[in-house]
């Protein structure tokens, strides 16, 4: 295998394409809604929502990467499928320059396709593109020095802005059913990166960061992955009791047993002081689970 290629594997691990499998389905989701309000994209317009929510993850992931590469972070964590990034760079340090190079051509290419949606559907996206583009650039290095600022960009990069911005980009409008998804959104993705930063709390300390988890300790974090997961779903079941989702809807809430697995289990694991992995793999599928059944939900009521 020639020098490029090795890059280029590099460069994709960095990218943590199994996780941006988060952004395309909300995305989709955002599609689905706008779709519920009588719009009707183009297959160009909807491909331009799916690419942008792809390299705007992308390039937060290969940031983070290059980061925690220059800090030495990626030296010091002891990693798992799920947590502590992808270990591309420590084994193939020479690409370091082409993960930050790669980084930034994704957030260009992410404007250019805002600035495409703004250009048709006016300025009303450009504080959500703003708001979009600080935590792609500002999450290493800034945000996760701020326990709070931590906890909640992620929960707003992939509801608020990621699922409204997709909404709006097509001609959609904020209503009921925009916010309660954006809301459930929020919640599961800001308590998937807080279960993964459990397993790394001590080498992000040594480098100077302070998530809730290093702040107020572990036991303290797993409170808080279990009221933002359980939120998730009574938000789902009374949004649908209230009639702000439809009932096919509900087709989100068939993952809540392995989502209250997960609770438990981290309850019992954070005691006890034992490996997380089973639990990170186990969220991970609950959350996909969720977002993906929750759109064919939302789909199927059209």
């Amino acid at each position: 295998m020639n020098c490029k290629s090795i890059t280029g594997i590099a460069l994709l691990r960095a990218s943590r394409p199994n996780f941006l499998i988060l952004s395309l389905l909300c995305a989709w989701l955002g599609i689905v809604l706008a779709q519920g309000q009588g719009v009707r994209p183009g297959f160009l317009e909807s491909a331009l929502v799916l690419t942008g929510a792809l390299l705007a993850h992308a390039a937060v992931n290969l940031l983070n990467e290059y980061e925690d590469f220059r800090s030495g972070l990626d030296l010091r964590t002891a990693r798992t499928r799920f947590s502590g990034g992808s270990g591309a760079l420590p084994t193939r340090p020479q690409a370091a320059s082409y993960v930050a190079v790669s980084a930034y051509g994704c957030v260009v290419l992410t404007a250019v396709i805002g600035v495409f949606f703004i250009k048709r559907q006016g300025l009303a996206l450009l504080g959500l593109g703003g708001v979009g583009m600080a935590l792609v650039m500002g999450y290493t290095r800034w945000a996760t020095r701020s326990p709070w600022v931590c906890l909640l960009a992620p929960g707003v990069g992939f509801g608020p802005v990621m699922l409204l911005g997709s909404v709006l980009a097509l001609g959609g409008k904020l209503d009921p059913a925009v916010v309660v998804v954006a809301v459930v959104v929020m919640c599961l993705a800001s308590e998937l990166l807080l279960l993964n930063q459990l397993p790394d709390i001590e080498a992000d300390r040594s480098v100077g960061r302070r998530h809730l988890a290093i702040a107020h300790g572990a036991r303290v974090a797993a409170q808080g992955v279990v009221v933002l997961l359980v939120s998730a779903y009574s938000i789902i079941a009374v949004a649908i009791m209230m009639e702000g989702l439809l009932l096919s809807a509900g087709l989100a809430l068939i993952p809540l047993p392995g989502a209250l697995w997960v609770a438990r289990a981290l309850s019992q694991t954070v005691k006890a002081y034992a490996p997380l992995t089973p639990i990170l793999g186990a969220n991970v599928a609950t959350i996909l689970a969720t977002l993906g059944l929750l759109g064919l939900g939302l789909s199927l009521a059209e």
